[in-house]
């Protein structure tokens, strides 16, 4: 999963273009699952973090020309301890989701990782002192029922493993509070480079330690060329989504944007059906549908306020 460098809450101008913005959004939220896809490709080869370290360094690579080419975006400091604690949350919710990939299907994996809406909701409540109505409320508990729903049949043939994506959502929230408290003083390109940076060395520290231990499989051996090849598709995949979602947020509102992230689980379905032969069963759409369905309910209502308050009020959110 990518991070958003854009988030609820922050200023954003009148979008000039949002038709642009939506279709830059649809086009991001329907490229993610192929980097998951790549993912769980590699997660045959390489450990989880071996995979999540690689996933980065090749995020990095194709980060870099693209933070050259919109450096005019830079601003703030790029290295301070908010930005390095969003690395070690990033580095927590990816590692999480990529050992998920690794024993269950991909879209199993990602319903259960939509209730971080919801978890975001909670906890903006606590950290933030956002308020959220009975209404809202009353969506994320039916969205944890329809989480428990795809959580419950996956115990017996995932055990434990069934956790992580709900690990991963958990840590993906709470980043995207401290991202909100970050990108107060940083526009959000400085916030993504320190973020991806902070996390590449925490894993090549997290991988030594590790490799201390007589772990292995942190990197692909040099004559490996296809495993090469599918993290340099990663890393291709993950710096495209970002110029996309950076455009969609600059193009269009971020709450007409946000349903759209629930694309995510077309191209997951095809894509793990088409490559792995993984087909969700009733208990998992049924669970996936009650997800959605509240998780679209919260940007609803979230939306009707946003356009009811007026607009300096928009602003001051």
């Amino acid at each position: 999963m990518f991070q958003n460098p854009s988030l609820p809450g922050l200023h954003i101008a009148a979008p000039a273009k949002p038709n642009t913005g939506m279709i830059c959004m649809i086009v991001a939220m329907l490229l993610l699952p192929v980097g998951d896809t790549f993912a769980k490709l590699i997660s045959e080869t390489l450990n989880p973090v071996g995979v999540t370290l690689c996933r980065i360094l090749a995020q990095a690579l194709f980060l870099v020309p693209v933070a050259y080419l919109l450096r005019h975006r830079l601003r703030g400091a790029m290295f301070s301890p908010v930005v390095a604690l969003s690395g070690v949350l990033l580095i927590v919710s990816l590692t999480s989701l990529i050992s998920a990939f690794a024993v269950m299907p991909i879209t199993t994996a990602l319903a259960i990782f939509f209730v971080e809406p919801l978890i975001l909701t909670i906890l903006a409540a606590f950290l933030l002192g956002e308020t959220a109505g009975p209404r809202r409320l009353a969506a994320v508990g039916v969205g944890l029922i329809g989480a428990m729903i795809v959580i419950r049949p996956g115990f017996d043939v995932y055990g434990w493993a069934t956790l992580l994506p709900l690990i991963s959502a958990s840590a993906y929230a709470l980043n995207m509070i401290v991202l909100k408290k970050a990108t107060v003083t940083r526009s959000g390109l400085t916030v993504q480079c320190g973020t991806t940076i902070y996390a590449g060395l925490g894993l090549i520290l997290l991988s030594a330690g590790l490799g201390a231990t007589g772990m292995t499989a942190f990197v692909p051996a040099a004559s490996d060329t296809a495993t090469w090849l599918l993290i340099l598709c990663a890393g291709v995949v993950a710096a495209t989504s970002f110029v996309l979602i950076a455009e969609a947020y600059r193009s269009a509102d971020a709450t007409a944007l946000a349903p759209f992230q629930y694309l995510e689980i077309v191209t997951a379905t095809a894509l793990g059906f088409l490559v792995f032969g993984d087909f969700p069963d009733t208990l998992t759409w049924i669970g996936v549908a009650i997800i959605l369905g509240s998780g679209i309910y919260i940007f609803h209502r979230e939306g009707q306020s946003d356009t009811a308050a007026p607009r300096r009020k928009r602003a001051e959110r």
